[in-house]
């Protein structure tokens, strides 16, 4: 009898140690929104180490390739034109921008990668500038020394799976996390972009030094049969967290299917110290037709504790969605992602047929370009400022979706967003019929915002321009006016249509107070894109250090 029952011990002990190996088990506990499978725990992901300085990888070039544009099997919902988007801002402001500090050349094309579209994206530490393309790599100082440049592939060399064997493809994304100094480098990878498996090829860095300080380096397969399109990052207080697409990407992009989202949160803990990584992750299922989730990224002080990561999602004529992911470390199957709560916005159409017409934006001798207005634009920047706790975030919009209607920028200020979320400021930045898109924008810590953007038509090659508002600037203006980072002298031409799918602006992390701004031009008409790098600061801000009293 003794035997009988030691052998069915060892019997339930093999059963739960195999549940625990188990991939993508989901076990929920706490419930979840209808149509939200999961959590998915797992499974745990071995980092490699890379021990040696960036130095000494060699400064190959990358091959070249487009990364495919997934959209949805249909157009989105067109929504009839609206009479006049009631936030728009037709006036330049009547202060200037400050000047730029820095303005220096980032990665371009054929230098240092010959893929298309760039995808430029960039942050900043306390001692470097790290700017990331389709696919490559710059470590720059803060007055923009170049240091070193490499490609993922090179840097990912020997990493599990696609990551360490040169199926790096883009979607690029460089972060720094102050509140453990570390860096965190991504991008999407597959060996064979019909069969999978995909994977999010993430590097975090050992310290604050990113040339000489190692780095752990992660092969996290998103998943086995779908790709994971357009993944973003965010940092938050217990974690990092992701979203993709998902699609069926039979035929390269050609044939596919939509199939959901996938969000994951990711032990800080486990990336910093290079201990098995173990994500959780939940599924959006297709049917919710909810699509580019947004995660939240805080910068300064931080969410109170517990405070769940923050998606957001808009959808035309006047939704913007946000949800809620709370992780358990402790228990990881008592996570949630729960939502969504709708906030109603002011009226906007996407532009170009709800982005389904790559042929949106139009440039100077060159050709027209995709004005990707289907989407929030990284990133959905969080701010606790005195305990005012508030989301910021841009995407494009028009009057209507037909093609030709010139793009502005769309801003938000959404408050109390863990609570009763409250638009408590927006506007549409178009003061003139020059179309602007691909923007992005930090705050500062005193509430100062700056917005960056592309700026064309069909009379001015493309430029790299911001604008932004003081604290205390009347609600929904930018009354600090249009400053150029730089004038393109060329239009992109050659038959891609593709624009780089972001640009990237964060805030130094030294001062919380100095913007710094990353985005694509061309210096002569053809192919071969450039980036530009630039920093500035509002003057006031200075002020406020030295005079708080006064600014209170």
């Amino acid at each position: 009898m003794k035997t009988h029952w030691l052998v069915a011990s060892i019997f339930v002990l093999i059963a739960i140690f195999l549940a625990l190996l188990a991939p993508d088990i989901a076990k929920p506990v706490a419930a979840q929104s209808p149509g939200v499978h999961g959590p998915f725990v797992g499974p745990p992901v071995i980092p490699m180490s890379f021990d040696g300085d960036v130095r000494r990888l060699p400064l190959a070039q990358v091959a070249q390739r487009e990364t495919p544009r997934f959209r949805l099997s249909r157009p989105a919902q067109v929504t009839p034109p609206i009479s006049a988007d009631p936030v728009r801002q037709t006036r330049s402001g009547s202060v200037r921008m400050p000047a730029p500090l820095q303005n220096f050349k980032g990665l371009d094309r054929p230098t240092w990668s010959t893929s298309f579209p760039p995808d430029p994206n960039g942050d900043v530490g306390p001692n470097h500038y790290i700017e990331t393309v389709n696919i490559a790599i710059g470590i720059f100082s803060k007055t923009g020394t170049q240091l070193w440049a490499f490609t993922y592939n090179t840097f990912f060399s020997g990493a599990p799976g696609p990551c360490g064997s040169n199926g790096n493809r883009g979607d690029v994304i460089v972060l720094y996390d102050a509140t453990v100094n570390r860096w965190i480098i991504s991008d999407f990878a597959w060996l064979d972009i019909d069969t999978g498996p995909y994977y999010e090829c993430i590097a975090v860095s050992k310290s604050d030094d990113p040339v000489s300080g190692g780095w752990w380096l992660y092969a996290l397969q998103a998943d086995a049969n779908y790709l994971n399109d357009y993944p973003k990052l965010g940092v938050w207080r217990d974690g990092i967290y992701m979203s993709a697409n998902l699609f069926d990407a039979y035929g390269g992009g050609t044939g596919y299917t939509w199939q959901g989202v996938k969000v994951w949160a990711l032990n800080r803990d486990e990336l910093i110290n290079g201990l098995p990584l173990n994500p959780v992750s939940f599924l959006l299922s297709p049917a919710l037709g909810y699509i580019n989730l947004l995660p939240s990224n805080f910068r300064g002080s931080p969410p109170p504790a517990g405070t769940p990561n923050l998606f957001g999602s808009i959808e035309s004529p006047n939704k913007f969605f946000i949800w809620k992911f709370h992780v358990d470390w402790n228990t990881p199957t008592n996570s949630t992602f729960t939502g969504p709560t709708n906030v109603t916005v002011a009226n906007f159409a996407m532009p170009c047929n709800a982005a389904w017409d790559i042929n949106c934006v139009p440039q100077l001798n060159g050709e027209s370009v995709d004005g990707l207005g289907d989407r929030l634009m990284m990133q959905l920047q969080y701010r606790n400022i005195s305990g005012v706790e508030s989301l910021w975030v841009n995407h494009t919009v028009a009057n209507s979706t037909a093609v030709g209607d010139p793009t502005g920028v769309r801003w938000y200020e959404i408050r109390d967003p863990n609570g009763t979320p409250t638009v408590y400021q927006q506007g549409t930045y178009q003061p003139d019929s020059n179309y602007r898109w691909m923007g992005s924008l930090a705050v500062d810590r005193f509430g100062d915002m700056a917005l960056g953007y592309s700026v064309s038509s069909a009379s001015m090659y493309p430029a790299i321009r911001y604008a932004g508002r003081l604290e205390d600037d009347p609600p929904g203006t930018l009354p600090q006016g249009e400053t150029s980072l730089t004038e393109g002298t060329g239009s992109q031409s050659g038959g891609y249509n593709r624009w780089g799918d972001y640009s990237a602006m964060s805030v130094d992390p030294n001062d919380d107070c100095t913007f710094w701004y990353v985005n694509q031009y061309y210096e002569t008409t053809g192919g071969n894109w450039q980036t530009r790098i630039g920093s500035f600061k509002f003057p006031v801000c200075k002020s406020r250090y030295f005079f708080p009293l006064i600014f209170k």
